[in-house]
């Protein structure tokens, strides 16, 4: 059983770590890169305290986690999707919907989120249309990531079902994510939780198709 208050405070202190180091304006690049840091400790510690049961602060966690990796985002090398895919999942654990729809907008905007070659681009323009309801454009950019061999199928089907509104497809796809998370030896920033799948049901539960799930690297209802 996972010490989830032993994960929490890890993760606080690599945040307030990182914010005691974090390089000033003119350090751009170092700069970019502890600033992600930071945001991977925070949503690291948010993911800790929702499995602790302590809502309310993951919730702090979370924003924190966001605010981070936008600001990182400010001279981030070209390609960096992780990170507002990173902010939006942040506010959608949140549950801040207007905030994850503010930051939905901001990632589209972004240059290329819609139109780049690379599949974790298409996955950042595929959340984000999720997360404003935009279900048609979400599945047609869903589609184009079931055929790209260099992205996870069950995730891709999982997007693909959710815009589609399928109860059935989505709840198989989403059992085959769950599953590879429990076959992983290793978790962002140590945390064994499978916070992709906590991200499409939210998202499902929005659409009144989420599955029923249960799982140690879940929170428990």
């Amino acid at each position: 059983m996972a010490e989830w208050s032993d994960h929490a405070e890890r993760e606080i202190g690599r945040y307030r770590d990182g914010e005691a180091r974090l390089p000033g304006a003119d350090e751009s690049d170092p700069r970019q890169k502890q600033l992600t840091r930071m945001g991977n400790a925070a949503g690291g510690a948010g993911l800790a305290l929702l499995m602790q049961g302590d809502k309310d602060q993951a919730d702090e966690w979370f924003h924190r986690a966001a605010d981070r990796y936008q600001e990182s985002m400010e001279e981030a090398p070209p390609g960096s999707w992780g990170r507002p895919i990173g902010a939006m999942k942040a506010l959608v654990l949140a549950a801040d919907w207007d905030d994850a729809e503010d930051t939905a907008r901001w990632t589209l905007e972004l240059v290329g989120a819609d139109d780049t070659p690379l599949p974790i681009g298409r996955y950042a323009a595929t959340l984000a249309r999720l997360i404003l309801g935009a279900d048609e454009e979400a599945r047609l950019l869903a589609s184009s990531l079931r055929e790209s061999e260099d992205f996870p199928q069950d995730v891709a089907d999982s997007l693909a079902t959710l815009a589609a509104g399928d109860r059935l497809g989505y709840a198989y796809a989403i059992e085959s994510v769950l599953e590879s998370f429990a076959r992983r030896d290793e978790y962002l920033e140590d945390i064994p939780v499978a916070d992709t799948v906590l991200v499409l049901q939210a998202l499902a539960e929005r659409r009144d198709i989420a599955a029923d799930l249960s799982s140690e690297l879940l929170p428990k209802d």
